[in-house]
């Protein structure tokens, strides 16, 4: 059984970075970008930060969570990162929960479901999928409602400009 002390000292950690995390995703709503944002935590320290830059780099692969994954490996040197948990605001899509399994990230900590493209157990489960080399722990729900209400935003933002 946990010590609820120990519990309590890890609930304020995950609240935390995932606030961290939306920091990020503010970057990337300010930028015109989908609000999703991601921070990779390491030894209790963020060692790397994303925003989606899809627009901005023209590029498709540009979640925050591959930014943040190729700013880990940087750091650390290495090329897997059992040690690390992700904090990302939105549930990871299946390109982003794929290089999550094959970067053996320890653990994922996510905000929001994505119930049209979440691979993380709304309509796929890559990151814990029983014959992949590896599983990853996740928690899930944390400051669902305030990532929730940061996509919403911009999504009637978006849809208020006509586009």
């Amino acid at each position: 059984m946990t010590n609820p002390h120990t519990k309590m000292f890890l609930d304020n950690l995950h609240y935390r970075f995932m606030g961290q995390a939306l920091v990020e995703a503010e970057k990337a709503a300010e930028s015109g970008e989908v609000p999703v944002g991601a921070v990779i935590v390491h030894n209790n320290r963020i060692i790397a930060r994303g925003h989606n830059q899809v627009e901005l780099l023209s590029d498709a692969t540009a979640h925050a969570e591959m930014i943040a994954l190729s700013a880990a490996f940087s750091h650390l040197n290495e090329k897997y990162l059992p040690d690390c948990t992700l904090y990302v605001t939105l549930e990871p899509c299946p390109m982003c929960a794929g290089a999550l399994v094959w970067a053996k990230i320890g653990r994922l900590v996510f905000g929001a479901q994505d119930e049209k493209a979440g691979a993380c157990g709304s309509i796929l489960n890559i990151a814990s999928h029983p014959v992949l080399n590896h599983r990853i722990e996740m928690i899930q729900g944390i400051m669902e409602d305030e990532c929730e209400a940061l996509l919403r935003r911009f999504f009637e933002e978006l849809r208020s400009r006509g586009k």
